[in-house]
């Protein structure tokens, strides 16, 4: 009998960059080893995108920014002149109300008259988890931004464990090595973002971007039913692998 096939959930996830004497860097966290899903993965902070986030493409940014908060601690929030918050702004004290839900991150800017960054994220990727990978498979938007150099990025200590500041070619030079565990947008994105030597160079290939294509990767498995392969769709077998 055929398993049913798992719901697929709209998530999102965002790519903090700063620039350093050395290069890009970009925010990373490891997460937590006993998380159903990526566990003891170096990942960008992100996850589901929730009813309370919206609907549509807002609702993605939306979702970007709130886990961007619950996870790394950085707020993309800007006041009526637009300027990012700084640490210490009343709105940064409410990181644990927001994870847990009894904070709506939209209303909170309000409180403070502040607004949510979004027209600061441009949308650079779009992976869909392949059929038969895992049990929970996500349509993730993957954004970018330049973190606010007034905010001091820290991971959350629950779902994530540790963090990192670090120069795209450097991880993706360790992942090749087997020091660093990354999945395949991970990796993709910071290939991307290895090209780049400073925020404003990747931002401008982001801004320029517009509307992604979706990325769908397949399986291969063996007679057995093991995987034996992941294919992507530019790989000059996609086409023949079944869906």
């Amino acid at each position: 009998m055929a398993e049913p096939e798992v719901q697929v959930r709209p998530a999102a996830t965002v790519m903090l960059l700063r620039d350093t004497p050395d290069g890009l860097e970009v925010f990373m966290l490891r997460r937590h080893t006993g998380m159903a899903f990526a566990a003891g993965m170096y990942v960008f902070p992100g996850g589901r995108v929730d009813d309370a986030d919206g609907a549509g493409d807002d609702g993605f940014v939306v979702a970007a920014i709130r886990e961007c908060y619950e996870e790394a601690g950085i707020l993309l929030a800007v006041d009526e002149q637009g300027r990012m918050v700084d640490d210490g702004h009343p709105a940064l004290a409410h990181r644990i109300g927001v994870h847990d839900g009894t904070v709506d991150v939209r209303a909170l800017v309000a409180e403070h008259g502040l607004r949510l960054a979004t027209d600061a994220l441009p949308w650079v990727a779009h992976w869909i988890t392949p059929k038969g990978e895992a049990a929970r498979r996500f349509d993730t938007r993957f954004f970018m931004v330049a973190s606010p150099t007034g905010q001091t990025s820290h991971h959350d200590d629950t779902e994530t464990v540790a963090s990192m500041w670090v120069r795209p070619p450097v991880a993706v030079a360790d992942h090749a090595a087997g020091t660093l565990q990354l999945m395949p947008p991970t990796i993709w994105c910071l290939r991307e973002l290895a090209a780049f030597g400073t925020v404003a160079e990747a931002m401008a290939w982001g801004s320029s971007i517009g509307t992604p294509p979706c990325v769908l990767p397949k399986l291969v498995y063996n007679a057995e039913g093991k995987i034996t392969a992941l294919v992507f769709p530019w790989d000059d077998v996609y086409d023949s692998v079944p869906s």
